[in-house]
């Protein structure tokens, strides 16, 4: 390490002696700047850790990691979760850094006017037994992503708010995206990569700020951002390209510590790897890099993302830092991956596991190999969604993730010429479809809905395995769901003392229509009115009241 004195330079208001700084806003990110007293062969390298240390008006404490951000700029980047008089002291792994070690501090949190829910209802967080997400008042918040791999990336700031306004039209709620060069991505709209090296990586802040404004962006129209750290698939062309790959544990530590730091004071839910095998092999490795990055030192909780049909939930019980266990289905509509969505290791394991939100992070893209139609796309989602109990989907096309624009290619990926430009693949009918998924499940209180299979007498997928039937019920029994995805008579049996109204919800216009059944006191028979796939609505019909008897005068 070569480090070399230099003058000491404080932010104004860095010290209480100083003066407080300016004011922050509630569940609204929050950055401090410091300079160092000293310069650094490779910052990232040399300085192990540099912390602070927030103390709120109540007196809780929460200790994050600051980062580097360039020449003698390190900033810290945090969230305020109450209003009042914050303080904040540093300590750094180089205590003789007086820019850094020792600094003290306070500002003021006001509260967030912005009525968007994640200013509103605070952090996406996964409450400790339950399988589902919330908002950290405890308001539910179901998981709609879009996968834009490359957006942050390659996208214009024009394109970007373009893709997030219609993305937020259409009900999505959050947006997963890629934050280094990665596989299908060599470098940034700006020419730059992340870092540069293997073995002792250095780390490129000019790269960071655009992904910096992109995730901003993704925060300012009310989303979650869903980024990335490490892409990982540790076969196929262009693996070279993947830090999940190639780095070392060490640098792929220090890596994911500086990328959880420069984005914790973000709306985000982490998705630890990307594309990875984490079981057999390299189980050890990926369970070594998330204890180490998620040691507390972060806000926004951990998903993993495994490659195609890869399941890690067993493996995977025990790691407190993992909040959501995610999988992928892959892209086919063939018998295989669709008895693994129906009847797979999710739908078989999620009652014996501790509870954790488990979500389908990527089914089907619509038009890849141009054999996925948007009925493949509401297939797998609506299968993957009651296939568990129920927590959220994620949508992606073959034209988005790489965000593909006339004349490009997809790099290490197949060519697949003809593939539609990202700004026409998001309005493809799978795209606004599954808008309306998210606007259906909301209309229940979909936290409560469990997978309920034992109620159908015949299941039509164990003769032909595409026209399974997947149903979740709520623990009362009164409201009933069921997913038929071709027009199909089914018999439910019917829970001991309670009716039903019946009504239909079609998944490709988003209309509701009424329904009925033949109910023999034990057994619902029901038959679905329209060719396409449709949603069973099954909720309890309250009794009338009576209507009182009028006085007679005499």
């Amino acid at each position: 390490m070569r480090k070399f004195t230099i003058a000491i330079v404080f932010l104004a208001g860095c010290t209480l002696l100083q003066g407080q700084l300016p004011d922050a806003v509630k569940w609204k990110k929050y950055e401090l700047k410091f300079f160092s007293s000293a310069v650094y062969e490779n910052s990232v390298q040399d300085v192990r850790t540099m912390e602070v240390t927030f103390t709120s008006p109540a007196g809780r404490t929460k200790t994050i990691n600051a980062f580097w951000d360039g020449n003698e700029v390190w900033k810290a980047r945090f969230m305020p979760y109450e209003t009042g008089l914050w303080t904040f002291e540093t300590k750094c792994s180089d205590t003789k850094n007086q820019g850094l070690n020792g600094q003290k501090g306070s500002f003021l949190c006001k509260p967030n006017p912005d009525q968007k829910d994640i200013y509103k209802h605070g952090p996406v967080i996964n409450p400790p037994g339950t399988f589902y997400l919330t908002y950290s008042d405890g308001t539910p918040f179901f998981y709609l992503a879009c996968t834009a791999w490359n957006g942050a990336l390659k996208s214009t700031d024009d394109e970007w708010d373009q893709y997030l306004q219609q993305r937020v039209k259409n009900s999505y709620s959050a947006i997963q995206l890629v934050t280094t060069q990665w596989r299908g991505c060599d470098k940034s709209s700006e020419g730059l990569t992340a870092f540069e090296g293997s073995g002792r990586i250095r780390v490129n802040p000019d790269f960071f700020r655009l992904i910096d404004k992109k995730i901003d962006k993704v925060n300012e129209y009310g989303l979650v951002a869903a980024p990335v750290i490490l892409w990982t698939l540790q076969t196929g062309s262009g693996r070279e390209l993947s830090p999940g790959y190639y780095l070392p544990d060490d640098q792929a530590i220090l890596l994911a510590k500086y990328i959880v730091a420069r984005y914790s004071g973000n709306h985000v839910i982490w998705i630890l790897g990307g594309d990875g095998i984490y079981t057999g092999t390299y189980e050890q490795r990926w369970k070594t890099i998330g204890r180490a990055v998620f040691d507390g030192k972060h806000q926004g909780i951990v998903a993993q993302h495994p490659c195609g049909r890869s399941w890690i939930g067993e493996v995977y019980k025990d790691e407190p830092w993992l909040n959501i266990i995610g999988y992928q289905s892959s892209h086919s509509n063939s018998e295989g991956t669709v008895n693994w969505i129906t009847k797979g290791p999710m739908s078989q394991m999620w009652a014996h596991l501790p509870p954790r939100p488990l979500i389908n992070l990527e089914p089907n893209y619509e038009e890849i190999n141009f054999t996925i139609k948007d009925k493949d796309v509401r297939n797998a989602c609506y299968w993957s969604l009651f296939a568990t109990p129920v927590a959220g989907i994620t949508y992606g096309a073959n034209g988005i993730w790489p965000w593909l624009r006339k004349g490009e290619k997809i790099l290490n990926h197949s060519d697949a010429p003809g593939t539609s430009l990202w700004n026409v693949s998001i309005n493809f009918p799978g795209s606004i479809q599954m808008g309306y998924l998210a606007q259906f499940i909301r209309k229940f209180e979909w936290w409560k809905l469990y997978p309920a299979q034992e109620l159908l007498l015949k299941q039509p997928g164990n003769e032909i395995f595409n026209q399974f039937v997947s149903i979740v019920k709520t623990t009362d029994n009164k409201t009933i769901l069921a997913y038929l995805p071709v027009k199909l008579t089914v018999k439910i049996q019917k829970p001991l003392g309670i009716s039903y109204n019946v009504r239909w919800f079609n998944p490709v216009t988003n209309e509701y229509s009424e329904g009925s059944a033949t109910d023999d006191g034990s057994v619902l028979t029901i038959s679905s009115p329209f060719d396409s796939d449709m949603l069973l609505i099954l909720e309890e019909a309250l009794p009338k009241p009576k209507l009182k008897p009028k006085n007679k005068t005499i």
